[in-house]
């Protein structure tokens, strides 16, 4: 299945430094959040869920995504252009808060052979720090060719090549947390 992907996209790009544990996943930061899940257990259907916001880490911009109050879906929030450790971590404080999200998820970038690459050790350093910072549950996800996949879906959507720094970091994002969306609700056999 094909993520959702909005046809025209409207991502706001932020200047300033910016704005668990998971059991079907193997590569995880541990979390000491007790909120996990038990194994089977679903929310009522249509019940509003907790939000988790996804992160595509780069050196210089992080993708950020939402998940929509009832779970299924991944919706772009914002590109964050870096500005150094502790503004950055502000920044996501900020919107931890304003939208009550209790998980992340990071993109971790491995080779094609599955070895950890470079930028997949900052993306866990980057996941550690918001579980140690936030207490939230952290999930590393997966995202081998993502961004050759946001490029596609941007161009699918008739979105032209320049200018597509300041968004194709929150499509990543949305790729992301879309895929971590739908495996877990197969693995909970749901919708």
């Amino acid at each position: 299945m094909i993520p959702f992907v909005p046809r025209l996209f409207y991502g706001a790009t932020v200047t300033l430094g910016t704005v668990g544990e998971d059991k079907f996943q193997s590569d995880t930061v541990p979390s000491d959040d007790s909120a996990a899940e038990p194994a089977g257990q679903r929310p009522e259907e249509g019940a509003l869920v907790p939000r988790i916001v996804a992160f595509d880490v780069g050196d210089r911009r992080i993708g950020l995504a939402i998940s929509d109050p009832l779970g299924y879906t991944a919706q772009p929030l914002f590109t964050l252009h870096r500005a150094g450790r502790k503004a950055d971590l502000k920044s996501v404080g900020r919107v931890l808060r304003r939208h009550g999200v209790k998980e992340a998820v990071v993109g971790n970038p491995l080779y094609m052979s599955g070895d950890q690459s470079p930028q997949a050790a900052k993306a866990q350093a980057f996941a550690e720090e918001l579980r140690a910072e936030f207490g939230i549950t952290v999930h590393l996800w997966d995202e081998r060719l993502t961004t050759t996949q946001a490029h596609r879906h941007l161009d699918d959507a008739g979105h032209a090549a320049i200018g597509r720094k300041g968004i194709i970091d929150q499509v990543a994002a949305v790729l992301i947390l879309q895929s971590f969306l739908e495996a877990r609700a197969n693995r909970r056999g749901g919708p």
